[in-house]
């Protein structure tokens, strides 16, 4: 693995244990409410004490997140990790006096190290005799030694990594405005390839001091701003206009350059992705939009979010969120925040700019944004999940070339044998606003928040030995539902079930690896059976057997096709002319084999494109379920 791919991975994983902030913010802010008033003050300092504790032990459940993202989610390396931060805070506390605050960083540091460990112990051998302190046990006590370790090290090295964290932020405090300008910019940049949780853990969990009432020591942007410190909250507040104003205010703009007949998908598509923006801050649905379609456009996108920043900062506006800068957020962490209602009249000021500018980039630079030419919508279909998971998993080079897949909150992050099996047009047709390839066999595919129940989908797929046939498409052209056919022996499923095409290009190809079983003696249509016995017919056109002439076979019975070969090449100006209908059936005609069934978008399809259509079969011996 490169090193982007690793920083892939350890991004993804310094994600995970953020998850927890939520929590910790609405106690917090339930705590806030008037519970004296109401009879009940015990409440409120309950609550309070719940909130703070989750920041105080941030460093604690770091390590774990860290470890568990790293190894896979094995509690073995979760538990190695949280047995390592006990062991170097005791250390830590003993030698050093307290002198030396067990950071988040330093939570990371020894996740990294647990998850590492892990992976390369977890099926570590010893004799015989004792080998129960093998395999997973091993890491626990290689890690017990390897923590005391790090924490005698860090007595000396902690105090230098502190000085540099410290002289980071005042670097940067002294940049005042334009500081933060340029970290404006750097999140929007990295956040394209997935790395911002990296570059956001220092500013939010590092930079900065403060000590609470209580005597504790609180590092970095995000927990100093819940623990009450007024000066936290800058690196925070400028993310608010963009999350809630100026990414819904883009999808309008996408929304409304859209053509007039695909209007109504990219509507309910960028409706719902403009909400979670703004009630959530989850806003790479949107972003991905144009990324690819206009990176000059990306560019101008991060200096105005870079600028909002700088703008934040000069008006002394403090404000902060638990997980992202949306409205739930901004509304939780009011209390907390100074000069906050100064974020709306910016917002609706950047929201109306970045409509206006949008809509006039789309339209005179003819960008590609959904809408404007045949693609994925990122369609409402969470509940064909299920069904869409194998023809995704061909997608990206099916089952053998999958080393790893992990999800974040909006993307997939994979490691592959070999990226170039990854077919991109295929993911987009089956819902991906975006494939990002990293080299070294590290991809991340951008499916919005359903990204978690795809891996979970894939990993099932992975997991179990079902017997799969996959289709490519035999045509360049447009599939249909076989229900749409202008004929009723195909319409209603008489000789099989399967899918159809309307052709736009001359050839048609074999969608299946198998043995050619017959050709009709026009040459308008064949059967192909599978190695896994199953009976295609695929019929050019209907009301075609008496074109004689109009079609030119390249293969014979009893050849052997590979998907994508070459089968026959017709004359599509005369079967425009004289055939009922273009429509290519692809059919299974012993439908009986089937247990079930899935389909890709029926939309536009290249010629070889895999997979369109993807068929479950049941056992081969008892042909039941």
């Amino acid at each position: 693995m490169n090193w982007l791919g690793s920083l892939q991975q350890l991004g993804r994983a310094v994600m995970i244990p953020t998850m927890v902030l939520p929590a910790a913010a609405i106690l917090l802010s339930a705590g806030s409410l008037p519970w004296g008033s109401w009879g009940l003050p015990g409440v409120s300092e309950a609550l309070n004490v719940a909130g703070s504790g989750v920041l105080l032990y941030l460093p604690y459940i770091f390590a774990v997140g860290v470890a568990l993202g790293l190894a896979n989610q094995a509690g073995y390396a979760g538990l190695a990790a949280l047995m390592g931060m006990t062991i170097y805070e005791q250390v830590i506390e003993h030698f050093a006096s307290g002198q030396i605050q067990p950071t988040t960083l330093i939570g990371i540091l020894l996740g990294a190290i647990a998850g590492a460990l892990y992976n390369r112990f977890k099926d570590f051998k010893l004799p015989e005799t004792i080998q129960f302190f093998g395999g997973s046990r091993f890491v626990l006590l290689f890690m017990g030694l390897l923590s005391a370790l790090f924490a005698f090290a860090m007595l000396a090295v902690g105090p230098i990594l502190q000085a540099i964290i410290n002289w980071m932020s005042l670097e940067v405090e002294a940049m005042g405005g334009f500081g933060l300008f340029v970290y404006g910019i750097l999140y929007r940049v990295l956040s394209a390839f997935g790395l911002h949780h990296l570059l956001n853990n220092v500013v939010w969990f590092q930079f900065g001091s403060f000590e609470t009432a209580s005597g504790t020591i609180v590092q970095g942007d995000l927990p100093r701003f819940f623990a009450g410190d007024p000066t936290a909250g800058v690196f925070m507040a400028g993310l608010f206009p963009i999350m809630m104003f100026a990414l819904p205010a883009t999808a309008m703009a996408v929304i409304h350059e859209a053509r007039e007949d695909l209007k109504p998908k990219v509507r309910k598509t960028f409706v719902r992705a403009a909400l979670v923006c703004l009630l959530t801050g989850v806003s790479e649905q949107i972003e991905f939009a144009f990324l690819f379609a206009s990176p000059f456009l990306f560019a101008l996108h991060s200096v105005l979010a870079g600028f909002a920043m700088w703008l934040t900062y000069a008006l002394d506006i403090h404000h902060g969120f638990s997980y992202s800068a949306g409205l739930i957020d901004f509304v939780l962490n009011f209390h907390l925040s100074s000069n906050g209602w100064k974020l709306i009249p910016i917002g609706i000021i950047y929201g109306l700019g970045y409509y206006i500018l949008f809509r006039w980039a789309i339209r005179k630079f003819q960008i590609p944004t959904p809408g404007r030419e045949e693609g994925s919508m990122l369609e409402d279909w969470a509940g064909n999940i299920p069904y869409r998971a194998p023809l995704i998993l061909q997608a990206l080079g099916g089952r053998d070339n999958i080393v790893q897949v992990q999800a974040c909150i909006t993307r997939l992050r994979l490691t592959v044998a070999n990226d170039r099996k990854i077919d991109g047009h295929a993911l987009k047709s089956l819902g991906s606003a975006g494939l990002i390839r990293l080299g070294g066999g590290n991809v991340q595919v951008v499916f919005g928040t359903y990204s978690e129940l795809i891996r979970e989908e894939i990993n099932k797929l992975i997991d179990r030995e079902l017997d799969h046939v996959l289709f490519s498409s035999p045509v360049h052209g447009r599939m249909i539902q076989l229900e749409d056919v202008p004929d009723q022996i195909f319409a209603k499923k008489l000789v099989g079930d399967g899918v159809a095409f309307i052709p736009e290009k001359n050839e048609l190809v074999s969608p299946v690896a198998g043995t050619v079983i017959h050709v009709y003696p026009t040459q308008h249509a064949l059967g192909i059976r599978t190695n896994e016995k199953i009976d295609v017919l695929l019929h050019v056109g209907i009301d075609t057997s008496h074109l004689e002439g109009a079609f030119e076979a390249f293969i014979k019975e009893g050849d052997i096709v590979e998907p994508g070969q070459l089968l026959i090449r017709f004359d599509l100006p005369l079967l425009k002319e004289k055939a009922k209908s273009l429509a290519t059936p692809m059919l299974i005609t012993n439908p009986d084999r089937v247990r079930s069934w899935s389909f890709a978008p029926f939309k536009g399809v290249k010629k070889g494109q895999a997979s369109v259509m993807s068929v479950v079969l049941y056992d081969k011996d008892t042909n039941s379920k």
